[in-house]
């Protein structure tokens, strides 16, 4: 006896399916058997079984159709596109009337009706169906809620509008991505128990296929958003490394040196100069408390009012009783200084809310007197290097913005060929190894100490240099701002690289996190 043998690749549910069935008279086959053989397992067909031989063919083109499926979802396909093709799909694979496919909208509750197939306008617009409603919420649950008459079961809302379109039975599955309700397809018939087991393992197979697409388009328009909120960051960093100086001023009897590495793309860090005239420059740096956007908005208008304000103010005060004119050089920048900071505070005040503030070192050098004034608003105290030793200028009083009633204490001191001032922010001593170990303030004294007969650019360029060796590629988590003024001319160092080179006419040295502002 011949034998008939069909191997199929793909794994089936036919034999559950599997009934016994007469051999059509239409059919002339010779064969006396057919030899199934499916994943795993084997069945014989006789010759009467024709009608599960047919069920075999359906399930094989069942599959075919639900793998063509899982290509259209990877496919160049928009996500709406994907959807109305899985609803004709599985239409058409089921052989229902028509197929509807909704989508919950977490904040209102609702399921919106996002792709149809068979269904008239006047019924896709029937109206509001909620996560509340019966069907769903057992959908939600894990059932395939199939409904074997919608014009008597009273789980339906909308009988009229099921009526006029013809519609009689209803088979509702969800769709869900990592366990969590997204939606729901919904497949109609115009018969009466017209779902059957297979119907329910296609429908799901569908629905699976329908969450894949929309958490995939999901995920590629968080993509594309955070792409272009990248690209729009990198945009405000360079406008707001304009703001910071391109290059220090020149002043004579003074070597200025700064730079700024933003930890993020934006960041709160900022210094300044702001000449007051040929011997006198105002030097700020400031750090606004927080990281990123929030940090970067406040620094810019900080920084704004600091301009504003340092341009304008005069140095009479009202409290001295004494006109301008008759006060020296030192006592007109310790008005000026007071007046600028207790108007700054006021400013901070009114714009910080709880939680935020604002450090701000403020100083005026006198390069003709040989003189500093300063006021530290919270900030990191300046360092005066002078004869191998670290004087901290630290005189002044509260944060910036947190009382508009405090009161600040300001200095002068004197300075003196060969002395090297160092102004920083936080992220210089705040930086971390693999470890997670401090660079420290004793370490960047350190360093500092090593390069302070350099000039001002050496003095940075080194600090910063010992400091990427402690703290290697480790990942920073703040800004670093770093200001070296040299008083009087510098004498060189044989540590320092730089010299050397400088001396010997090459162009060597070590390159450091970056480029100093000379």
């Amino acid at each position: 006896m011949d034998l008939l043998r069909l191997d199929i690749a793909l794994p089936v549910s036919c034999p559950e399916a599997y009934n016994a069935g007469r051999l059509e008279e239409s059919f002339d086959w010779r064969v006396g058997s057919l030899r199934w053989k499916s994943v795993g397992r084997s069945f014989e067909l006789g010759a009467g079984d024709w009608d599960a031989m047919r069920s075999v063919k359906r399930q094989i083109e069942m599959d075919e159709q639900i793998y063509q499926l899982s290509t259209l979802v990877a496919g160049e396909f928009s996500l709406q596109e994907v959807l109305d093709k899985l609803a004709e799909a599985a239409v058409k694979i089921i052989g229902a009337k028509a197929c509807s496919i909704r989508l919950l909208n977490e904040e209102t509750s609702d399921l919106k009706m996002r792709s149809t197939y068979g269904l008239s306008e006047a019924y896709r617009n029937k109206g509001v169906v909620t996560k509340d409603d019966p069907v769903i919420t057992a959908a939600f649950a894990g059932e395939a809620v199939r409904i074997d008459d919608m014009r008597a079961d009273d789980r339906i809302r909308f009988k009229e509008a099921t009526n006029r379109e013809g519609l009689v039975s209803q088979l509702t599955v969800a769709m869900q991505f990592r366990n969590r309700p997204i939606g729901v397809l919904r497949l109609y018939s115009p018969k009466p128990r017209d779902f059957t087991s297979g119907d329910i393992s296609v429908a799901r197979a569908v629905a699976s296929q329908c969450a894949v697409a929309i958490t995939n388009a999901k995920l590629y328009r968080e993509a594309i958003e955070a792409q272009r909120f990248a690209e729009q960051m990198r945009l405000a960093g360079l406008i707001q490394r304009r703001m910071i100086p391109e290059k220090a001023p020149q002043i004579a009897g003074l070597d200025i040196a700064a730079t700024y590495i933003p930890c993020f793309d934006v960041g709160g860090d900022f210094y300044d100069f702001l000449p007051l005239d040929q011997n006198r420059l105002v030097i700020t740096i400031a750090d606004v408390i927080g990281k990123g956007v929030p940090a970067a908005i406040m620094m810019s208008w900080f920084r704004g009012a600091v301009q504003a304000y340092t341009g304008s103010c005069r140095c009479a005060s009202p409290e001295a009783g004494v006109a301008a004119s008759e006060l020296d050089s030192g006592s007109k920048d310790a008005l000026r200084t007071r007046n600028a900071i207790e108007n700054f505070n006021s400013l901070a005040s009114l714009e910080c809310r709880e939680g935020e503030f604002i450090t701000l070192y403020y100083a005026t050098i006198d390069a003709a007197a040989r003189t500093m004034t300063y006021c530290n608003c919270g900030h990191e105290p300046a360092l005066l290097l002078r004869d191998g030793q670290a004087q901290e200028l630290a005189k002044g009083g509260l944060v910036l913005g947190v009382d508009p009633r405090a009161r600040y204490e300001i200095e002068t001191v004197e300075l003196r060929d060969g002395d090297c001032l160092l102004f920083y922010t936080d992220g210089l001593v705040d930086a971390m190894d693999f470890n997670s170990e401090l660079w420290g303030r004793e370490r960047m004294l350190e360093a500092t100490m090593r390069f302070v007969d350099c000039p001002a650019d050496h003095v940075v360029r080194n600090v910063l240099a010992y400091r990427r060796r402690f703290a290697g590629l480790a990942r920073q988590v703040d800004d670093t701002s770093i200001i070296a003024v040299k008083v009087g001319k510098s004498r060189g160092n044989e540590a320092c690289g730089d010299c050397l080179a400088v001396a010997s006419g090459s162009v060597s040295g070590e390159d450091a996190e970056g480029r100093p502002h000379a």
